[in-house]
This record gives C-alpha cells, structure tokens and sequence, in this order.
C-alpha cells in the first residue's frame, strides 16, 4: 500500500524523526506537526486544538494519520489530568474521526502499562487493567479507537530511542547521570517490562502501514524483556565504564516517583508472532545500535 499524503501529529518526540523519515524515505509526502516546533521539518499542530486541528488536516487531505502525540510524563499525568485525558483520549479519539470522516487508515500508540495485577505476561488479548491516570488515558482512548474499522493501535513498552535532545526515559536518565560524573547508580530491580527501540519500532509501523497488516490492536515490543537493572547493567557494560550498579526496590524512589505502576510491563508480540510479521529485534541488539548511534562518544 502507498501513501501519497502522509500525516504525523506528536512527532517532535523521541519516536518522530524515525516514523518520519521512514516514509519520507519512500517518497511520501509527509506533513509532521509537534506543539514542540524542534525540527526544520515540523509544523506547529495541537492535538487539543480541535478547530485548528481539523482545518489543518482537512485542508492537506492526507491518505493515512499517525497519532504519536502523547503526554507519557506519569507523574505529570496524575497531577495535571485535564491535560492527560485532553491529549491522550480526546485528541486521540478526534483524530480517529477525522480519519473515519476521510475514509483513510489510523494509527494509535498505546503502551504496555495499560496493564495492571500480578499477571507476570501480558499478550494481545488479555485485558487491561489500567493503574495510573496515564494508563487509564491510553485504555479510554484504545477502547473507542477499536470502533474504528481501519485502525491500527501498536502497544510499545519501556522506549528508548531519540537521543538526549528527546529522549525522556529511563535510558537517557542514566545516561545523564553517568554524564554528570556517578561512580554509582541506584536502579529498581522490581519492576520488569519490555525495553522497544523506537527505530524497530517506526520501522515496523511502516512495514505494516505498508504491507497491508489486518487492522487492530497489537503489543509490539522488542523481543526479550527485562528489569530496569538488567538494562542499567547492560548500559555499563556497552559503555565500558567502572561504575557500581546497586540494587533497589521502587520503594527508594517512591517521591520522585509517585506515581502507580504495575509490577510487570512484560508484553509479548502474539499475534504478529502467528503470522509471521513480528520484525522487532531483541532488545540488548537494540540498545547496543542506539547507544552507538547517539551515545557513543
């Protein structure tokens, strides 16, 4: 399938540039707005902003929409949940109107923490069981997009990608803290998920946008999975750096960190694994190309 017209809200994050230059790569014209205006090829577009919205995206007419835009900040998300649910269930659920009223495809990120309880693996299927304000913003905005007959939502889960200008979590955390000169690091080991590199993850959500993928809801996540300290650890070791790693629980972070989170993040691709279209590499394979892309020096 190709898409002549291209339009990208929310690409100003860390996922972005990746989505973006995969279907410019393929001689797509693309429109990719941000409220974060950071790259010379984006274009100032509130998701919030229905009037503004609409217009901007009724005048270009595209042939398909991606909906990147998110509020991910958890903590932010549960002290300031008008503009969670503002960003994440409404503005999500009138672009897939938009999409309807122009007959094109959709396509949702949603995130592995739309699950909850002490289930250790999470696959396709299984039902949420949202947490934060955050999660609960994304199950809201999955359940109405799932009305749509052409709509793709792809669930992500811990991402790194985007580099230090755009990468707020947990990768680019440390990192910082290693730029800043830590001879030690303090990382949770209770809580587990599935680390996703956002370039796999562009790069599948063109694959699919492209080859024609039922429409749907698929966890779509790096293989393998992982605590925060195994990543940390890992990290260390590409590095080459003589920094202790300590283990703790979530209990040490409990202020800065406040907000609820489910034990186990731990998706696995299911379905795109039956069919033979799960193209998301492992996760140590991803975090060793994204920190000699971006972190190497």
């Amino acid at each position: 399938m190709k898409y002549n017209k291209v339009y990208i809200a929310g690409a100003g994050g860390m996922l972005g540039s990746y989505v973006y230059n995969k279907y410019k790569q393929a001689n797509c014209e693309v429109l990719a707005t941000d409220i974060d205006v950071n790259e010379d090829w984006l274009e100032y577009g509130d998701i919030r902003d229905y009037t503004a919205i609409r217009k901007q995206i009724i005048d270009y007419n595209p042939d398909i929409i991606l909906n990147l835009a998110a509020l991910t900040d958890l903590e932010e998300c549960e002290t300031n949940y008008d503009n969670c649910f503002a960003t994440n269930t409404m503005g999500a659920i009138f672009l897939m109107e938009l999409s309807k009223e122009l007959n094109i495809p959709y396509v949702f990120i949603s995130t592995a923490g739309v699950f909850g309880g002490e289930q250790d693996v999470f696959a396709d299927f299984d039902k949420p069981d949202p947490l934060s304000i955050y999660a609960k913003s994304k199950v809201y905005a999955e359940n109405s997009i799932l009305e749509y007959d052409n709509a793709w939502i792809f669930r992500a889960g811990w991402m790194m990608g985007g580099g230090s200008k755009k990468d707020k979590k947990f990768v680019a955390k440390i990192f910082k803290q290693i730029e800043n000169g830590a001879t030690e690091l303090n990382v949770v080991d209770d809580k587990l998920g599935t680390p996703t590199y956002t370039g796999d993850f562009a790069n599948s959500i063109f694959r699919h946008t492209t080859e024609g993928l039922e429409y749907g809801i698929y966890n779509m996540v790096s293989k393998g999975d992982a605590s925060r300290y195994d990543v940390a650890v890992k990290m260390i070791d590409l590095l080459n750096l003589d920094i202790k790693v300590n283990k703790v629980d979530s209990s040490f972070f409990e202020q800065e960190y406040f907000a609820p989170r489910p034990y186990s993040e731990k998706l696995v691709n299911f379905k795109l694994t039956v069919i033979g279209k799960n193209y998301m590499n492992n996760w140590q394979d991803s975090l060793t190309q994204y920190l000699k892309e971006f972190y190497e020096k």
